[in-house]
């Protein structure tokens, strides 16, 4: 029998509660639905709508079936058809008829609005601090390795000679950005839509506003319609989830190339690859590739909710229940990505005499050549062809470019820019990737890791 019966003579269709249940899901709420309700009730003592006697007893009711659930004893009826009406059956069962005033002035509709802000606050969190987990752990690659370099790509071809820190730091920015966007969009979930009630509020003397306080919210809704029907938060977890989610899908996607024999830049330990089956030499880095196969399913993930939000009309609709799902996916997906990146690129071993040979391609110091001739007085176009003109006959006849240099009347003086290494210190303005501007980078970042930090330490 569920809580919602009297209205009805017949009980669902197998087909329609097979369809209808979300316990086998949304359980994993427990926590946060309780945590909701033992609020409610004390804005309901507050309100003179339960005794004070009431009220204690409501109160040891929901810690008795926290229990329950903590210690693996909760046991679901069939009648229970999500986690909020468990929890409400099971405290009548123990309270009796008190255990029936659980739900008065509230809804479904605003119970579980307010559960999942509860749940997706703290998920976001903790994928934020975890997030700034693998920026720091990126960050102590490049302090393990200070002085290695190898090149820089675009379109996956060499470019121009990068510090390894500078590279590494590179993704650990972009995670700092991530957990900005976590911890913002944890700032905008935290409104209360407790006290909303189905969708336009109760005529009982509830105090919204004093119950968002209790559960730690910033604030109380302003509009009752736009609090049960609002599923902003969630689609904004998505989709930074989902973009954090492709930042380390780019992380795997280099580790997977710079661990292959033909760049053979990095290996990974053996607690962080995997054999194969038939092939007895195979040593592969499937953290990586499943890190950059998990990043589709979770834009998967947010496309799928997005769609399911387009065409709702006001207010609360039985669709919103295929919110949950894919939040909660998103959420455990990206926890096992994050751990399994941190652990990689914590063991990670850089061969430092592959990447510095790379690096050191004559061909890289292409550009520094042309800058050596800006410096000199010829217009950027000019230098670019003269030089791209040198590059082109050594690539076609097999000429070492370094020759081809000291023999040419305009660049002679300018061969010691081809020696090893020389490329990499001349990158030297703001930002750069030489050895001159990486202090600089090593403290901005620090001190950004330590705010991210500050701001984590503050949401919790």
């Amino acid at each position: 029998m569920t809580l919602w019966h009297g209205r009805f003579s017949t009980g669902m269709s197998d087909a329609l509660w097979d369809l209808s249940e979300s316990y086998s899901f949304d359980h994993v709420l427990w926590r946060h639905d309780l945590m909701g309700s033992r609020a409610h009730v004390r804005g309901l003592g507050r309100a003179g709508i339960v005794s004070a006697e009431e009220m204690t007893l409501l109160l040891e009711t929901l810690d008795a079936v926290e229990e329950e659930f903590a210690s693996g004893v909760f046991v679901r009826t069939p009648s229970d058809e999500d986690i909020h009406m468990a929890i409400e059956r099971r405290v009548t069962e123990i309270a009796g008829p008190t255990g029936a005033k659980l739900h008065t002035a509230r809804s479904r509709n605003d119970q579980v609005a307010t559960t999942l802000r509860l749940f997706t606050r703290d998920a976001v969190t903790d994928i934020a601090a975890r997030a700034l987990g693998l920026a720091a752990t990126l960050h102590e690659v490049g302090e393990r390795y200070p002085d290695v370099y190898l090149p820089g790509y675009t379109h996956l071809q060499r470019a121009q000679p990068v510090l390894l820190s500078h590279h590494v730091r590179a993704h650990a920015w972009a995670l700092v950005r991530d957990v900005d966007r976590l911890l913002s969009s944890r700032d905008r979930a935290n409104i209360s839509p407790l006290g909303a009630g189905a969708l336009a509020g109760t005529s009982l003397p509830i105090s919204p506003e004093e119950t968002a306080k209790d559960l730690g919210f910033s604030r109380a809704f302003e509009n009752s319609l736009d609090a049960v029907s609002d599923r902003d938060f969630v689609a904004e977890a998505l989709f930074n989830i989902a973009l954090l989610g492709v930042h380390c899908s780019r992380l795997g996607e280099e580790l997977v190339l710079w661990t292959t024999s033909e760049f053979g830049f990095a290996s990974l330990t053996d607690d962080f690859t995997t054999g194969s089956s038939m092939l007895p030499q195979k040593k592969n880095s499937d953290v990586a590739e499943l890190a950059r196969g998990k990043s589709g399913r979770l834009v998967g993930n947010l496309t799928g909710l997005l769609v399911t939000l387009k065409g709702l009309p006001l207010s609360y609709n039985r669709d919103l229940q295929e919110d949950k799902e894919p939040l909660f996916d998103s959420v455990r997906q990206i926890h096992l990505v994050l751990t399994a990146l941190s652990g990689a690129y914590g063991s990670i071993e850089i061969h430092s005499d592959v990447t510095r040979a790379a690096a050191d391609d004559p061909l890289i110091a292409a550009i520094d050549l042309a800058e050596w001739m800006v410096v000199r007085g010829t217009p950027f176009r000019q230098a670019h062809e003269h030089v791209g003109a040198l590059v082109g006959r050594s690539v076609r006849d097999g000429v070492p470019l370094v020759d081809l240099v000291a023999a040419d009347p305009v660049l002679a003086d300018a061969r010691d820019i081809l020696s090893q290494g020389a490329a990499l210190t001349r990158r030297t303005s703001p930002g750069g990737s030489g050895p001159t501007p990486a202090t600089r980078q090593r403290e901005l970042l620090m001190n950004e890791l330590r705010r991210a930090e500050q701001r984590l330490r503050d949401a919790h």
